[in-house]
């Protein structure tokens, strides 16, 4: 689910903000078009900044509070934009048991961010999950699409590590 309101300055280009505008124009006046639209600029811009939710509810003729509400509401949808080097660190109850909860703070200190948000060099993104299908490898974390298992906090500066972190 969506949550704060990136401190990361938006950088959208003329050319996504084109495609926005074409994506607006063929939805625009038929009944349901924000879900679509909304897809559409999370697909062009990475993310939902309240910039781009201001272009869509302009172009839409929507209060902007509604666009909100809907970016917001649905865990497709984020306002954050997403690293370079995407972490998922599964917090459900196998992973929490056997201490996800660790592996999980001491990336937000690694990294100097929270749950949900990216560092400023756009090169980490973190976020919590429910569970993976990795049970038996519990603790359990992702970065992109490598998968690590039977984690402790200690084995968190050697991973970020591999990715470039210093």
């Amino acid at each position: 689910m969506a949550s704060t309101i990136s401190a990361i300055p938006f950088a959208g280009t003329e050319e996504q903000e084109k495609q926005l505008q074409t994506v607006i124009q063929k939805y625009k006046g038929t009944g349901g078009a924000l879900m679509p639209v909304l897809q559409g600029a999370q697909e062009i811009y990475g993310y939902l900044p309240i910039e781009v939710q201001k272009m869509v509810a302009d172009g839409l003729g929507l209060p902007l509070s509604e666009v909100y509400g809907v970016s917001t509401f649905y865990a497709q949808f984020s306002l954050n934009p997403k690293g370079e080097n995407k972490i998922s660190v599964c917090l459900g109850t196998a992973c929490y048991v056997k201490g996800a909860q660790q592996v999980f703070d001491r990336l937000c200190e690694r990294l100097g961010i929270q749950g949900g948000e990216c560092t400023p060099d756009r090169r980490f993104s973190l976020e919590a999950c429910r569970c993976i299908g990795a049970c038996g490898l519990a603790p359990v974390m992702t970065v992109n699409d490598e998968v690590y298992g039977r984690l402790t906090a200690d084995d968190v500066d050697d991973i970020l590590k591999k990715y470039g972190w210093q």
